[in-house]
């Protein structure tokens, strides 16, 4: 899981360098189209069937519509912000479903959950920020791709399980493509196919597809109470990255939103697996 949220770290870094150079919209149909068939092949060498009706289960086809805005989110918002400030935004995504599973899902959430899902929403507050002068608006972006990625995850939950999860990853990675396209063609700018677009992209694609398989393997190779808290390492990763390439420096806000982001979510999985325990 630390691997993934390094390599997740990197694709970052890449989304960030190939929107510099290139249109939002080319960025983000490259690495879709590339994503897509990356797994598709891994699909077609383990034999699972892609093109099957299970693709227009209705809670397959909500799931994809949460990706589509997850994934806008998310790039708009990658482009836009500092990564320092981009990843204390995204780690507030657990304490989001533990939200939505109370709420849709009529989870049994108690108080002190309660209490952590705020602190966090707090900590990600004083990250934005939204009514300071150093706020541009483009952080709600990161929040609606935040925002999308946890209502997929939530759908995720009540897809059938026969469904390998192989076969979701693809139909979330392709459905993005059309409005990658889209994004593409109403760009103002002028596309590039030149080294130093092209490069990023090409490493988005890789690392973002190693990511993926990394959290799916960790996944499976033990409970997931064990393995999810590590993906707070990602806001370590992500912020160094960010200090190291684009010479960001998050001020005294940031951190201390941060601290409180980590802290609150880090609270959430420890008693998610305390009363896991208890129950068995």
């Amino acid at each position: 899981m630390i691997l993934s949220m390094a390599f997740l770290a990197g694709a970052d870094v890449f989304f960030k360098l190939g929107t510099l150079a290139a249109p939002i919209g080319q960025v983000m149909s490259l690495v879709s189209l590339g994503g897509t068939l990356a797994f598709a092949a891994v699909a077609g060498l383990i034999g699972v069937r892609l093109i099957t009706r299970d693709a227009l289960h209705p809670m397959v086809l909500l799931r994809n519509v949460f990706e589509v805005i997850g994934g806008v989110g998310m790039v708009i918002g990658i482009s836009k912000v500092s990564l320092p400030v981009f990843a204390a935004i995204i780690q507030v995504g657990p304490l989001v479903v533990t939200l939505g599973a109370a709420l849709f899902l009529k989870e049994q959430v108690g108080w002190r959950r309660w209490v952590a899902v705020a602190v966090g929403i707090v900590g990600m507050l004083m990250v934005i920020r939204p009514f300071g002068a150093g706020f541009t608006g483009w952080e709600l972006f990161a929040v609606l791709g935040i925002a999308g990625l946890s209502g997929r995850d939530l759908v995720t939950r009540l897809s059938p399980a026969h469904i390998p999860a192989l076969a979701i990853s693809t139909w979330g990675f392709a459905v993005t493509l059309p409005v990658a396209l889209i994004l593409w063609a109403l760009a103002a700018r002028p596309s590039n196919f030149g080294p130093d677009a092209l490069w990023p992209i090409l490493g988005a694609i890789l690392v973002t597809t190693t990511g993926y398989f990394l959290i799916t393997t960790a996944m499976r190779m033990a409970p997931a109470s064990i393995v999810a808290p590590f993906r707070y390492t990602r806001l370590v990763f992500t912020t160094g990255l960010g200090m190291l390439v684009f010479g960001d420096r998050p001020d005294g806000w940031t951190l201390a939103g941060s601290a409180l982001i980590l802290a609150a979510g880090l609270y959430t999985f420890m008693r998610e697996r305390r009363l896991a325990r208890a129950a068995r």
